[in-house]
């Protein structure tokens, strides 16, 4: 027959292992070694044919989303909804049907809003205001950014110093909101990887980063302009057009690029961007994906 005092000994010794246990479990470290190095996404734009065509509506597409792909994080594109920004109700319901579905709204793309590099002094201001309608959407959506474009003219030097000025006051505004405002590589001399990190430390501001596309680039060299731009990523956009047998992207080395975002020390999302039109928009976001998981798995070994 076992003891009293050895029995409590022995409940004593296995709780403290429990306990142990669970301490070792929640540990930082263990955590952070469980999570994986990106979290993928997927942008509004690859499906933006299917919601032209009315064949997704745009307040299903949360929804369409996580039951398609299984997929956590949307970031959202303007074009849709282009007259809801100050419609409060629209953008609750919004915010209402991505939570019901489990889904984290990380941004919204912000395209056709005017200048933020226009040389023309009223119009630079006129496109800062006609963002911040935006900055306070996403606010409400729950995301952590908007993505803007840096288009100006003029010339080299010109255009960094307004695009920079226009970034500054709309990221100003933004930081009151807990907001960040991210620039992509998008045309222009925002498509130069070297001139876009210029007028990141020229704004020199916290809550002001980029989205490194994996395209957009031009002549420029992409894996060249992607190291330029990881320093100030909040978001990166993978960008895809086609794939070949192996399921590997034709323009892109995937390996080779998620190896510059992992190496820059980058952990966030990474969101789908389809732009091909020989696979369906259902069936690039799929491909895309797999690619993705296949790379992120690899590069996790």
């Amino acid at each position: 027959m076992t003891h009293p005092h050895d029995r409590r000994q022995f409940l004593r010794h296995t709780a403290g292992l429990a306990a142990g246990a669970a301490l070792w479990a929640s540990s930082p470290l263990i955590a952070s070694d469980k999570k994986p190095l990106f979290r993928i996404s997927c942008t509004e734009y690859s499906l933006h044919r299917t919601i032209d065509k009315g064949e997704l509506a745009h307040l299903d597409y949360a929804a369409f989303v996580k039951d398609t792909f299984g997929i956590e994080g949307i970031e959202y594109w303007n074009r849709p909804f282009a007259t809801k920004a100050e419609d409060k109700d629209y953008i609750l319901d919004m915010r209402k049907r991505s939570d019901d579905a489990g889904v984290e709204a990380t941004c919204i793309l912000i395209d056709g809003e005017g200048n933020l590099g226009d040389p023309d002094e009223a119009k630079r201001v006129q496109a800062v205001d006609n963002h911040k309608k935006w900055v306070v959407a996403a606010k409400l959506l729950g995301c952590e950014s908007i993505r803007v474009n840096a288009r100006s003219s003029g010339s080299y030097d010109e255009q960094l110093k307004l695009a920079a000025d226009g970034l500054r006051r709309l990221s100003e505004f933004a930081d009151e909101h807990k907001m960040a405002v991210i620039v992509e590589n998008h045309g222009g001399l925002s498509s130069n990887g070297q001139w876009l990190a210029a007028v990141m430390k020229a704004i020199d501001l916290d809550n002001c980063g980029t989205l490194p596309d994996f395209g957009n680039f031009g002549d420029y060299d992409r894996y060249k302009g992607v190291k330029e731009l990881m320093p100030y990523a909040k978001l990166v956009s993978a960008k895809s057009h086609d794939f070949d047998e192996s399921g590997n992207e034709t323009r892109t080395d995937y390996e080779r690029m998620m190896k510059i975002v992992v190496d820059s020390g980058y952990r966030g999302w990474v969101g789908i961007e389809y732009e091909g039109g020989r696979l369906s928009e259902v069936e690039g976001v799929k491909a895309t994906q797999r690619l993705l998981e296949r790379v992120r798995e690899k590069l996790a070994a």
